[in-house]
């Protein structure tokens, strides 16, 4: 008998289970670059003194498209025999980074560059097991 399980889809990659779930970036001791995902070295300067920061929970959309098409394997999630189109966009967290995500939306409509967006823990897809692989995505922060 196996136990259903929500995992993340990567370690270290957002806080959870939290109420307040936060991704996990680096921040660089030397020239304070901050990067998401956390990075051993500093992509600017080459400083390896990197340490982990908490990354701010909202942030505005920069930019945003829709995928309409399903993504090539390795791509978790597509060998799924149906496809339903999704929006990605970037969401620029304030003094800190831009973050490429999943914006989970029902239409396009709802979708404005400059709006205020949350982050939010979503399942992606199951794995092998059976299990809920968790990701992290953006919501209008109105929701």
């Amino acid at each position: 008998m196996s136990t259903r399980k929500q995992i993340p889809i990567a370690p270290e990659l957002f806080t959870w289970p939290s109420d307040d779930p936060r991704l996990i970036g680096s921040e660089c001791a030397t020239c304070a670059n901050v990067c998401f995902p956390a990075q051993p070295s500093c992509p600017r300067c080459g400083d390896a003194s990197e340490g982990r920061i908490a990354l701010a929970a909202t942030g505005t959309l920069w930019t945003w498209t829709a995928q309409r098409f399903r993504p090539k394997a390795p791509y978790r999630g597509a060998a799924k025999e149906t496809f339903e189109p999704y929006f990605l966009g970037y969401v620029e967290l304030p003094g800190q980074v831009r973050v490429e995500a999943r914006l989970e939306v029902a239409s396009a409509e709802e979708l404005a560059i400059g709006m205020p967006m949350r982050l939010a823990i979503a399942k992606f897809c199951d794995d092998e097991q059976g299990n809920e692989l968790m990701t992290y995505v953006f919501r209008p922060a109105t929701r």
